[in-house]
């Protein structure tokens, strides 16, 4: 009885130790190796025909298959199913690249649009810092008392009793008006720069006026206050070198006739 157990012990553990053993067939390992990586041999598809294609193993395996020595089915072969997905996801890629720079591009396009055309970004223009701003500073920041600083009160009263003071603020109100609407308005960059500058052309220009109307503020009520003089006789009239009547100037012209 011990006989008979101790033999069947010996054969289960040699069934195991050959059931354990790894198959080694060259078939399975080519069609492993063609599958995974290496070249779609033709020439290792076995078994081979054999001494004038007699070997009856060749017909009994690829006699079923006549097609399939001549088709590359690795993954990743050239036109594997494998290579064809990592191209297509190389193509996705840069595709996706393709739509992430029109994207951005886009995106700095706008930005750069809304800057150029938003009202938001007008005070930090750098042409209007660095140079209308400073020019218009005197219409922006306009006193009605610093208008008339400079001049006599003769004068203050002559420029407001004749309306000349309210045409020119009501003029500087309308370019400082207009101005304002330029800066908060939804413009290109370029138009509200053409704005500033015809602006401040008419400003100058209305400057220009007002100084000379000043000017001539003084000079008319210094005409007006000689002219009353002379009425009054406040002032005689200085008859300079060479001064002649209307008479003698008529005699002169008739002796030179009848000559």
């Amino acid at each position: 009885m011990k006989n008979h157990l101790l033999i069947i012990l010996l054969s289960c553990l040699i069934l195991q130790t050959y059931a354990q053993k790894a198959i080694k067939d060259k078939h399975i390992t080519n069609q492993q190796e063609r599958m995974v990586f290496k070249q779609w041999d033709k020439k290792k598809f076995t078994p081979t025909s054999g001494f004038l294609g007699l070997n009856p193993e060749y017909w009994l395996t690829w006699a079923w298959h006549p097609d399939y020595p001549k088709r590359d089915l690795r993954p990743l072969g050239p036109i594997g199913p494998q290579t064809q997905r990592l191209a297509f996801a190389a193509a996705m890629q840069n595709t996706a690249t393709a739509y992430k720079l029109h994207s951005d591009t886009l995106r700095n396009t706008a930005l750069t649009e809304a800057s150029n055309y938003s009202a938001v970004f007008s005070e930090i223009d750098p042409l209007w810092q660095l140079y209308y701003r400073h020019e218009f500073e005197p219409l922006l920041n306009q006193s009605d008392n610093a208008l008339l600083n400079g001049i006599t009160q003769k004068e203050k009263d002559y420029l407001v009793r004749t309306g000349v003071y309210e045409w020119f603020r009501t003029e500087a109100a309308a370019i400082r008006e207009r101005l304002e609407t330029a800066q908060g308005s939804t413009l290109d960059r370029g138009s509200r720069i053409i704005a500033y500058h015809r602006l401040f052309l008419e400003y100058r220009k209305l400057l220009a006026s007002w100084e000379a109307k000043r000017q001539y503020s003084r000079k008319f009520l210094s005409l007006s206050e000689t002219a009353g003089k002379m009425k009054t006789r406040e002032k005689p009239i200085v008859q300079n070198q060479g001064y002649r009547t209307d008479q003698q100037i008529a005699n002169d012209i008739l002796a030179k006739f009848k000559l």
